[in-house]
C-alpha cells in the first residue's frame, strides 16, 4: 500500500509542477508597434540609377531610320539635365540603340548619331560635356526581342545609365 501511496505522490507532484511551469512573457497585441519599427524608405536612394529612372527618365526614344529628337525626347533629356545639375560628381553614358532591321554597320552608325543626339542635347543645357560618354550598340541589345513594329519602336533608342555616382 506505501508503494501505491508513493506512486500517486509523483503524480500529484508532477501534476503541481506543470501547473505551475512558466510562460513566455505575456505580450500586449493591443498596443500600437508601428512606432517601433524604422519607417520603409520611401522611393530610390537619391542619386542611384533608380532615382534617374524615376525622377527624369532615362530612354528616349526615335523615329524609324532617325536621330532627330522628339519633343518627348527633349523633355526627357531637360529632367535629365536638371538631375545632373542636381549631382554633378555623376558621370553617364548614353547608349544608341537601332531596330533590327538595316546592316550592323548601318545600325551601330545609326545608333551612334543617336547617343550623340542626345548627349549634345545634354551639353546645350549646360551638362558638362566630359561627364558624358557615348557608346553605340546597334541592334545588337534589343530591350524587345520580338520583329514587330511595338518591338522596333521601343529598340529605337537612347538609354542614360549612371557610370559614376556622385554625392
Amino acid at each position: 500500500m506505501s508503494h501505491i501511496i508513493k506512486i500517486a505522490g509523483v503524480f500529484a507532484s508532477l501534476a503541481l509542477l506543470s501547473a505551475c511551469a512558466t510562460q513566455g512573457p505575456v505580450v500586449d497585441t493591443t498596443a500600437d508597434t508601428a512606432t517601433d519599427v524604422a519607417p520603409e524608405p520611401q522611393g530610390p536612394v537619391p542619386g542611384s540609377q533608380a532615382d534617374l529612372e524615376q525622377n527624369a527618365g532615362h530612354r528616349v526614344f526615335f523615329a524609324y531610320d532617325q536621330y532627330t529628337l522628339t519633343p518627348q525626347a527633349q523633355a526627357t533629356l531637360s529632367r535629365q539635365a536638371a538631375w545632373l545639375q542636381e549631382y554633378p560628381e555623376s558621370r553617364i553614358l548614353i547608349a544608341g540603340n537601332c531596330d533590327e532591321r538595316g546592316t550592323r554597320e548601318y545600325n551601330l552608325a545609326l545608333g551612334a548619331r543617336r547617343a550623340e543626339a542626345a548627349r549634345a542635347y545634354l551639353v546645350s543645357l549646360g551638362v558638362d560635356r566630359s561627364r558624358i560618354t557615348t557608346v553605340s550598340y546597334g541592334k545588337e541589345r534589343p530591350i524587345d526581342p520580338r520583329s514587330n513594329e511595338e518591338a522596333w519602336a521601343m529598340n529605337r533608342n537612347a538609354t542614360t545609365t549612371i557610370q559614376t555616382i556622385g554625392s
